[in-house]
């Protein structure tokens, strides 16, 4: 199964279009240290999904860095990026994998044990948990899983799938990277801690700098 490099998730949400045209904030972060980019958009025609998905695929072309897209597998399909992410309420990995091809990347949120049991045997290429912390970015009615639900979560994934990259997300911080590192995961995931600083570009060198260093400690 492909790999995936999921030290830095940069999420380009459709609420950030107040910040700058989507595809531009895409470039800005897939060029200054993301190491893959997620496109969300929970309200868009699919027509319009389609649109910005293929801007957003234009805009990283030659960087390196691939694109998933949250919850559509038909509009991953339609914009021909490199996969998908999806939640507990979205078609599952197996089908997914199914219609979009081994080389698909295929992403999967973990919450609660029974996400993590099935993140752990699905055809999925990382699993991201989450929310670890509290957020403004996302209406979430769970609580959140803290540091030691992420540790509970990561552990069972790796028993059933010990290569599986399994990154964090919701509320992750400058301060709390190391944190979260520590406590297994394998990278991070935000959104406006990158795209509503006040230089993009800067937060997102900076996040992967953190990320990097907290991964090298944990090896030592």
């Amino acid at each position: 199964m492909r790999q995936v490099d999921y030290r830095l998730n940069a999420i380009v949400d459709a609420s950030l279009s107040d910040v700058g045209h989507l595809p531009e904030l895409a470039a800005i972060a897939a060029k200054s240290g993301a190491t893959i980019l997620q496109y969300r958009d929970k309200s868009a025609s699919t027509r319009l999904m389609i649109e910005r998905a293929s801007a957003i695929r234009q805009a990283i072309a030659g960087t390196g860095v691939p694109l998933v897209i949250n919850d559509r597998v038909d509009v991953a399909i339609a914009s021909g990026v490199d996969g998908v992410h999806l939640g507990a309420e979205d078609m599952d990995a197996e089908m997914a994998r199914r219609l979009l091809g081994p080389d698909a990347l295929i992403g999967v949120t973990v919450k609660k044990p029974v996400d993590a049991a099935y993140a752990g045997s699905a055809p999925v290429n990382y699993a991201c948990i989450g929310g670890v912390f509290e957020t403004l970015s996302k209406v979430n009615p769970d609580p959140p899983v803290g540091l030691e639900g992420l540790r509970a979560l990561r552990d069972q994934i790796r028993q059933l799938n010990p290569s599986l990259p399994v990154g964090a997300i919701a509320g992750i911080s400058m301060e709390r990277i190391g944190s979260v590192i520590a406590q297994g995961a394998d990278g991070v995931a935000a959104i406006s801690a990158l795209f509503r600083a006040p230089n993009i570009a800067e937060a997102t060198a900076s996040f992967r700098k953190a990320v990097d260093a907290s991964l090298k400690d944990k090896a030592r």
